[in-house]
Parts: C-alpha cells; structure tokens; sequence
C-alpha cells in the first residue's frame, strides 16, 4: 500500500516518507476498534478523548465528512487518513498532531488544580 504514496508526484518532497507512512499506519490501527479497516464513529470519539478534546456525536460525524469529502457513511478508510495527514492542515490533522506531540512527551499540561493567587495578583 505505501507504494501507491512513494510514487505519487504530490508527495515526492515529503521528508521522511516511508517512516511517516509507518507512522500513520500503527496510529491508525490504534483507533480501528472493530479491526474491519476504517476508524468508526467510536474510534474517532475515543481518538478525540485520548487528546483531551472530546465532542458530541454531531461533531464526530461532520469531522468525518470533512476528512472523507462526504464519500463515506461515518467512517474514515486508511487511504482518507493517510491523505489528511499528508495533505491540507484540516482541524482533524491538528489534533492528531497535537495527540502525537503529547505521546512523545511535549506540550504537557501542568496537572491538578491552579496555584493558588490572591486577590491583588488579579488583572
């Protein structure tokens, strides 16, 4: 499958493109509930609840439209996924990103409650 991508002329440029394409693949399995080849309605929640970021089904379903172009009935196939990655910088790809940043340890949120401040610290 990775041949399809290494000899498209659109991503000929891409830096590091079979280790991307590996990359993709593993992070995309993780979120195949079901193992039947595409990420679900269920899969995208959980996606969007490991980033901290979770929505209502409405909001999954127009995430989805908007990765597939309308083409998919609530599903993400690997060839859609690999392209959003690979293409245009949608709200979806943000979010993977910021999943895999946090995976790797950077952009960590201070944990627990705020410090406390008193009053005259206040803008």
């Amino acid at each position: 499958m990775f041949k399809e991508y290494m000899e498209d002329q659109k991503y000929r440029d891409e830096d590091d493109l079979p280790e991307k394409l590996e990359g993709f693949k593993n992070k995309y399995a993780e979120f195949d509930l079901n193992d039947q080849g595409e990420i679900d309605l269920m899969g995208l929640k959980r996606m969007m609840e490991k980033l901290g970021v979770p929505k209502t089904h409405l909001e999954l379903k127009k995430m989805i439209v908007e990765v597939t172009g309308g083409s998919s009935s609530n599903t993400i196939n690997y060839r859609d996924f690999v392209k959003m990655m690979l293409g245009k910088r949608s709200a979806v790809l943000k979010l993977v990103l910021i999943f895999e940043d946090k995976a790797n340890g950077s952009a960590c949120k201070p944990e627990g409650p705020p410090p406390k401040r008193d009053i005259a610290s206040l803008p």
